[in-house]
C-alpha cells in the first residue's frame, strides 16, 4: 500500500468568525419623544431587537432636581439591565444631561446620550462658526449644548432659543398646517440675517417639525441652515460603536420585519398614548408591557 505523500504546505487558516451579539438594545425616555431615538436605531439596525422603556408615571423630567432625574434614570436602566440588554440609549436630553455620567459608572454596558452625537456633528458641518440649538426651557436653562460643543470645537458661537410649544404641537400631531408654521416663524424669526448655517433639533420631540422648521426659516430669510436631528446622529453613532465591538446582532436570513423584535415597557399608561406613540415611531406597535419603578428605589448595586 503506498503511503500518504507527505507535505510541507502548511494547513490552510480558517478565517476568523464575525463576532455577533444577540441581546437587545435598551431605549430609555421619561415619555414619547425618545421613540424618534428608538425609530432612528431601528430604521439603521434592521436587524437588531430593541427594548423601549418610556417612564410615562414620572413624566416630565424637565421640571425635576438634577438629583431626583439621575435616581429615576439608574432606576429605569437597572431595569433596561435585567432584561439583558447590550448597550443603553438614553433617548432624552434631560436625563442625558443630568444622568450620563452616572449611569455610565453605573453600567458595564455601554451607555449613549442624545447630546454628545448631536454636538460632534454640528460641529463638524458648520462652516460660520456660530450653531444655534433649539430645545425645551429646561435643555437651554442646562446649558448642556453649549458645554459638550465648547468641549469639542474652538472659537464657536452657540445661540439657543427655547421652543416649549413644538413639544405639545408634536404630540398632538399638529405637525403641518398654518398653526404649527406661525409658532415656527414666531420662535426662528431671530435668526434671519444671523451667521447661524447649522441648528440641533435639541428635543427628540422636533424631527416630527423638521418640515414646518426648515421651511420657517427659509421665510424668515435665514441662510441656508444645516439641521442635525439627534436621533439620527445618536443612532449613527451606536451602530459604530456596536460594529467596532463585534456586538452587531447576527445578520438575519429573513428581512422580514416581523423576524425581529421590539418591545415597549411603560410605567403608565396615558389617555391616547397609543396614537401618539405610533405616530412618533412611524408605524404601528402593537401592545406595551407595564411595569413598576418603585418611587424613590435606590439604584442597584
Amino acid at each position: 500500500m503506498n503511503k500518504p505523500q507527505e507535505t510541507n504546505a502548511p494547513c490552510a487558516e480558517k478565517s476568523p468568525l464575525k463576532k455577533t451579539d444577540s441581546r437587545p438594545i435598551g431605549v430609555f425616555d421619561s415619555g414619547v419623544g425618545g421613540l424618534t431615538v428608538m425609530r432612528a436605531v431601528s430604521e439603521l439596525l434592521p436587524d437588531e431587537d430593541i427594548i423601549y422603556l418610556g417612564d410615562t408615571a414620572r413624566v416630565p423630567y424637565g421640571n425635576r432636581a438634577a438629583e431626583t432625574v439621575r435616581r429615576y434614570a439608574l432606576n429605569a436602566t437597572d431595569l433596561l439591565a435585567e432584561r439583558g440588554v447590550k448597550a443603553i440609549v438614553i433617548a432624552c436630553n434631560t436625563a442625558t444631561s443630568y444622568a450620563l455620567d452616572a449611569v455610565r459608572a453605573h453600567h458595564d454596558a455601554p451607555v449613549f446620550g442624545v447630546i454628545e452625537p448631536a454636538a460632534r456633528r454640528a460641529v463638524g458641518a458648520t462652516k460660520s462658526g456660530h450653531i444655534a440649538v433649539i430645545g425645551t426651557r429646561g435643555t437651554v436653562r442646562s446649558g448642556c449644548y453649549p458645554a459638550e460643543i465648547a468641549q469639542i470645537g474652538k472659537d464657536l458661537v452657540v445661540h439657543q432659543k427655547a421652543c416649549p410649544l413644538f413639544v405639545p404641537l408634536a404630540e398632538e400631531g399638529w405637525t403641518e398646517g398654518g398653526v404649527p408654521r406661525e409658532v415656527a416663524k414666531k420662535y426662528l424669526e431671530e435668526f434671519a440675517g444671523a451667521e447661524v448655517d447649522t441648528m440641533i433639533l435639541g428635543c427628540t420631540h422636533y424631527p416630527l417639525l423638521r418640515t414646518v422648521i426648515a421651511q420657517a426659516l427659509a421665510d424668515a430669510g435665514a441662510g441656508p441652515i444645516t439641521l442635525v436631528d439627534s436621533a439620527e446622529t445618536t443612532a449613527h453613532e451606536l451602530r459604530a460603536h456596536l460594529r467596532e465591538q463585534g456586538l452587531l446582532h447576527p445578520e438575519r436570513a429573513d428581512k422580514d420585519a416581523s423576524a425581529r423584535r421590539l418591545h415597549f415597557l411603560l410605567t403608565d399608561f396615558p389617555d391616547g398614548f397609543q396614537v401618539t406613540a405610533e405616530r412618533f415611531f412611524g408605524g404601528p406597535i402593537g401592545s406595551f408591557e407595564h411595569v413598576d419603578i418603585p418611587v424613590g428605589a435606590d439604584p442597584k448595586p
